[in-house]
């Protein structure tokens, strides 16, 4: 087992998890999606006092007016290149993630090390990242403000994986002289504290207008954390899966060459 194989799994994996992903985006993201969509026009042209309010949302990509992507192909064919790039990178990134894992988280075995590896990559940049900085639907933000809101998400984004990591590495230093639950909860509480300390610390965003529909805004944030966690547990248990294939596979080998010899 070496890098390249976790990594072939880690793509393989981050290909089926966007299928699933899609599916899921698809399915319980797409119709909160519309209604935003719908209220954002509806305000469009109320606000500028046009007849049906092509022109408001022309620049936005919505409708198939005065657009090169019609919104039937964003919701379908964009949406799944969307989730198939996505996950097959994050799918890469976890299984080179696991390959440098393996060995180093006390005597997990490649397969329980790389589910580890994909929990701590969804809690530490997509639920995180969610609880901070939750997604909002079409219609709501200032566009004048993207470029700071952009640079304080990936900032936090950055210091919550920089901080998993060394909840990892302390966790398996712990391992060697303290008990296992201890050496798992002490550096996942220390996680925890200090990235409300850095959530405290990054400035707050709250640029949802008091008319936009609370049922709408809350459903489109749920379908986007139900996305990522499709993605993110889809590639634990696909590439766990795979590595243990392969890891037991190596094993048989290994076994059978003692017995020759």
């Amino acid at each position: 087992m070496n890098p390249r194989t976790f990594l072939i799994n880690g793509l393989i994996a981050g290909f089926i998890a966007g299928l699933f992903a899609f599916g899921v985006a698809h399915q319980v993201g797409e119709p909160y999606v519309d209604q935003s969509i719908a209220v954002e026009e509806a305000g469009s042209a109320a606000t500028k006092d046009h007849d049906h309010g092509e022109e408001a949302v022309a620049g936005h990509s919505h409708g198939d007016a005065g657009t090169e992507v019609s919104r039937d192909n964003q919701s379908t064919f964009g949406l799944l290149t969307a989730t198939l790039a996505i996950g097959t990178v994050l799918g890469g990134i976890a299984g080179l993630s696991s390959a440098f894992a393996v060995g180093r988280l006390g005597r997990l075995r490649p397969a329980a090390s790389t589910a580890l590896v994909a929990v701590v990559g969804f809690v530490s940049f997509a639920l995180a990242g969610w609880a901070k900085y939750p997604p909002n639907p079409p219609g709501v933000g200032n566009g004048e403000t993207i470029g700071s809101r952009t640079a304080d998400y990936f900032t936090f984004q950055a210091l919550s994986i920089l901080l998993a990591i060394g909840a990892v590495v302390l966790a398996s230093m712990l391992a060697r002289k303290h008990d296992g639950w201890l050496a798992a909860v002490l550096p996942a509480l220390g996680w925890l504290v200090l990235i409300t300390v850095v959530g405290l610390i990054l400035p707050t965003v709250n640029e949802v207008p008091d008319s936009f529909p609370a049922n709408t805004l809350w459903g489109f944030r749920l379908s986007a954390i139900a996305t990522q966690a499709t993605m993110w547990g889809t590639i634990g248990v696909v590439l766990s899966g795979l590595i243990a294939r392969t890891w037991h596979a190596a094993e048989k080998r290994r076994v059978l060459a003692d017995s020759i010899r």
